[in-house]
């Protein structure tokens, strides 16, 4: 599945609440349904700094693609880190660095978050870019 098609499908998810009380709930639920997060990996290198909550990103790269972990103390912050790792994990460099990031609009999360928040949400997108660049120049 590309990473349009993931995005398509979690804005499926998210079209079926009106309610954004329920839209948190769902949020919630992907943190709890999120993949273990390497304990060894929970340091001061992979903390995503501009957060206002504890988040750790974590990647590795096989045959080629970007594989994501993601971890945060708030239990929002990691339902949101979760579904940036469902939407860019296990995928190479390239797709990651030339695919627009459409579903935070089209959901409209961005709407709901506190100004710290939404520079925490930037900041993991920014780190996931930076994965991107630092291994496709590995090649």
């Amino acid at each position: 599945m590309t990473i349009t098609q993931k995005q398509n499908e979690i804005i499926e998810e998210f079209s079926f609440f009106e309610d954004w009380e329920d839209k948190y709930k769902l949020i919630i639920e992907k943190a709890k349904h999120a993949a273990e997060f390497p304990p060894e990996q929970r340091i001061a290198k992979n903390k995503i700094e501009g957060c206002q909550s504890q988040v750790w990103f974590f990647s590795k790269f096989e045959n080629g693609k970007v594989i994501l972990y993601a971890d945060s103390d708030a239990v929002l912050v990691k339902g949101i880190a979760s579904i940036l790792v469902e939407i860019y994990s296990n995928h190479t460099p390239d797709e990651i660095l030339s695919e627009k990031l459409f579903f935070i609009e089209k959901i409209g999360i961005s709407d709901h978050l506190s100004p710290s928040r939404k520079n925490g949400l930037m900041a993991m997108l920014k780190q996931i870019q930076l994965y991107a660049i630092a291994y496709k120049a590995l090649g």
